[in-house]
């Protein structure tokens, strides 16, 4: 047991003082949730973003109501990429048929290439374009931009063309053409809704 002598000034442990009052407890709470906004607000302006997908003008790779999750620095460190799904901003003069800002579609056509449709198929400057992603029987028809074999259209430099995987119900670039790649939002490289359609894209 310990004795301490009369009048003597009782030691403290730092331990036992109390550490601050309750406005500095909300004060460091009120920081750590203005950080926390902060750092997700910079991680969906410059890295991730997550989109919704209202329509089936992408199935079957993607359904309505599937969520995606799009990653917005791919395009700074590479190459746009044939086969790539990507979510893009439309231009000032384009208005898709539900007025969307942004669609999502893939990658078909790259820069200085010709594009042309003929017997339900693609054809990238004159050869058939091999693309498993779409369901058996997938049929692919002109659109209001005409691509033919005789006269194909031609992405100009920086540009892409773009087409959703369900080639009867999409608005894509035989409608609204080719896309500058810097309207490009980002690279969707995974679906992460519902849980049992979970996976890479």
């Amino acid at each position: 047991m310990t004795v301490q002598a009369s009048g003597a000034t009782p030691n403290t442990d730092p331990d036992d003082v109390p550490r601050g009052s309750g406005a500095r407890a909300v004060i460091e709470w009120v920081v750590v949730l203005a950080g926390a906004i902060l750092i997700a607000l910079v991680i969906r302006a410059f890295l991730v973003q997550l989109f919704y997908i209202p329509s089936a003008s992408m199935s079957p790779t993607l359904l309505e109501n599937d969520r995606v999750v799009v990653n917005k620095l791919s395009y700074r460190l590479h190459d746009v990429n044939r086969g790539d799904v990507v979510v893009f901003e439309l231009g000032a003069n384009t208005l898709a048929p539900d007025a969307t800002k942004d669609l999502i579609k893939r990658v078909i056509g790259l820069p200085g290439e010709s594009i042309a449709f003929n017997d339900n198929k693609v054809f990238i400057n004159g050869q058939p374009l091999n693309e498993p992603y779409l369901l058996p029987n997938t049929m692919t028809v002109q659109g209001k931009i005409p691509c033919t074999l005789e006269k194909p259209c031609k992405v100009p430099a920086d540009q892409i063309y773009v087409m959703g995987d369900n080639r009867t119900n999409s608005s894509d670039s035989r409608y609204i053409g080719t896309v500058p790649e810097n309207q490009i939002v980002g690279r969707a490289f995974t679906r992460v809704w519902p849980f049992n359609r979970l996976g890479g894209l």
